[in-house]
C-alpha cells in the first residue's frame, strides 16, 4: 500500500509491504506496535525504537507526541489523494459551499437532510463509480441547506450534490 505523508511541512512517499517499508525509495525494516489500552505506539525502524503517543484528528490528520514535542501528520492513501486532486481540497470560496461529485457515478444513498448540522468527516452521500461505493464526507463543519440529488440519480463529475449554508 502506498501513502503520501506530510510531517512538519515535509512530504514523503511511503510504500508498505509487511515489514518492508520504502520511504522515498529507500528500503527500511519497520514495525509499528500498539501498547494495549493506551494511545502509545512503539515504532521500530532499522533496529531503532521510539515511543509515540498517537491520536487521530480528522480527514487523514494525526497528532503525534514524541519526547514531549507535538507533530502534526497528514497520511493519505493513493485513492484519497487522487480524489482530493479532483475536487481541489482546501480551497474556500465566498458564498454557500457545495459538495460536488469528484467523478461521474450513481448516487446510492443520501446520508443527510436539509437543516442537519454535520461535523468534519461525516458521511454525506454514497456515490458508486466503477462498481465501488465511495462515501463522500464533509470537509468541515456546517449546516446542510439543500440536497441537489436523490438516490438512483446518475451524476457527472463536478455536479453539485449538497449545498451548505454560510
Amino acid at each position: 500500500m502506498r501513502y503520501h505523508v506530510t510531517l512538519d511541512g515535509r512530504s514523503f512517499e511511503i510504500e508498505v509491504a509487511g515489514e518492508r517499508v520504502l520511504v522515498d525509495g529507500v528500503e527500511h525494516h519497520a514495525e509499528l506496535r500498539q501498547v494495549a489500552g493506551t494511545p502509545l505506539r512503539l515504532l521500530l525502524v532499522d533496529g531503532h525504537a521510539w515511543s509515540l503517543a498517537v491520536a487521530p484528528a480528522s480527514g487523514g490528520q494525526w497528532v503525534i507526541h514524541k519526547w514531549g514535542e507535538r507533530h502534526e501528520v497528514e497520511v493519505l492513501d493513493e485513492r484519497t489523494r487522487h480524489l482530493r486532486s479532483l475536487v481541489g481540497a482546501g480551497t474556500v470560496h465566498p458564498g454557500p459551499q457545495q459538495l460536488k461529485a469528484p467523478m461521474p457515478g450513481l448516487v446510492v444513498r443520501v446520508l443527510v437532510r436539509p437543516g442537519q448540522t454535520v461535523a468534519t468527516g461525516e458521511g454525506l452521500v454514497v456515490l458508486e463509480a466503477m462498481k465501488m461505493e465511495n462515501e463522500l464526507k464533509a470537509g468541515g463543519p456546517g449546516v446542510v441547506d439543500r440536497i441537489e440529488v436523490a438516490a438512483g440519480q446518475v451524476v457527472e463529475k463536478g455536479a453539485p450534490l449538497v449545498v451548505f449554508r454560510t
